[in-house]
């Protein structure tokens, strides 16, 4: 696709939408394409930004982004997952064969610790059937406790999500952010 086919709002924005952007853009950092298209409709961006999961939950940063990186790429979100790597990667600790392999058909073991193996194999099994298998639920529950689980399996399901939006209205790039390795 090469334009979106829904174009961001531009400044000015309304007051409740620039509240909204307010909320999850650092100072001095405009609001991100998807946001701005979301902007469209008011109640659906305010409700995706109350649900977000990008504070500090009961995972760590790292493992959010195994999470989120796996799920984006199983989705073919590029932007998303760009966005996700210009922001974040660097802050979890991922190396930039990492970054690459979170995009793999099926992740390289020595780059990756087993729990984050075990989460990228929740992402895949998620995305694939929508269903957890029972070993890989075993194996997930001698790294994580309920709430970790609860908040992994929201996490990806949120990131799908996103991923709906994203890949369905087309939005463009941000500028800079890395696409998926080829």
């Amino acid at each position: 696709m090469s334009t979106a086919r829904i174009q961001p709002l531009e400044a000015p924005y309304d007051p409740a939408v620039q509240a909204a952007f307010d909320k999850v853009m650092p100072p001095g950092v405009p609001p991100l394409k998807l946001f701005r298209s979301m902007a469209h409709n008011p109640r659906v961006l305010q409700r995706l930004i109350a649900g977000g999961l990008l504070d500090p939950g009961s995972i760590s940063l790292r493992e959010r982004e195994v999470l989120i990186l796996r799920t984006t790429a199983r989705c073919g979100a590029e932007y998303e997952w760009g966005v996700h790597v210009a922001f974040f990667a660097e802050r979890a600790g991922f190396s930039a064969e990492q970054v690459a392999d979170s995009c793999s058909e099926r992740p390289e073991p020595s780059l990756w610790s087993a729990a984050e193996l075990a989460l990228m194999e929740l992402a895949d099994g998620l995305n694939r059937s929508a269903r957890v298998e029972e070993g890989l639920w075993r194996r997930l529950a001698t790294y994580f406790s309920d709430a970790q689980l609860i908040e992994c399996l929201t996490l990806v399901g949120f990131y799908h999500a996103v991923s709906f939006v994203v890949n369905g209205t087309g939005v463009e790039r941000e500028a800079g952010v890395p696409r998926f390795p080829r």
